[in-house]
């Protein structure tokens, strides 16, 4: 019985170089498509603000400026707009999650605080839908 000796080759070829660079450089495409951020130019943002799952106040982001209070389920939470962002100033829910969330500035981006049930949410001014399913 002989078996076949021949030395395993552990070197690597230019064509192994080939490969990780297309590798590398498809993982970078890939994250650069995910990563960088989408531009919305269809048109001016608008700023909805939902009270226990009911719409109360649907605005212009440009014309929703300044500070404004809501309340509901025994909570109070007070919000800034500006022309181009909206904040949660405070809130007396326990946990300050909604305060603590920062600003929105795009569509699509949304605050919530889910103990007074309020949702602030932007809108593209384009009015079509962001997805299509189905």
């Amino acid at each position: 019985m002989k078996s076949n000796s021949s030395p395993v080759k552990t070197r690597p070829t230019p064509w192994d170089a080939l490969v990780v660079t297309a590798v590398v450089l498809l993982g970078v495409l890939t994250a650069l498509l995910f990563y960088t951020p989408k531009s919305h130019t269809d048109g001016p943002l608008t700023c909805v603000v939902s009270v226990g799952g009911e719409v109360v106040d649907r605005a212009p982001l440009a014309s929703f400026a300044g500070e404004h209070t809501y309340s509901h389920n025994g909570y109070t939470l007070t919000i800034r707009a500006s022309g181009s962002q909206v904040e949660v100033l405070n809130s007396d829910c326990p946990g300050q999650d909604c305060v603590h969330s920062g600003s929105i500035s795009r569509a699509g981006q949304s605050l919530i605080c889910l103990p007074a049930q309020v949702v602030i949410h932007l809108e593209s001014g384009a009015g079509g839908p962001d997805v299509i399913v189905g």
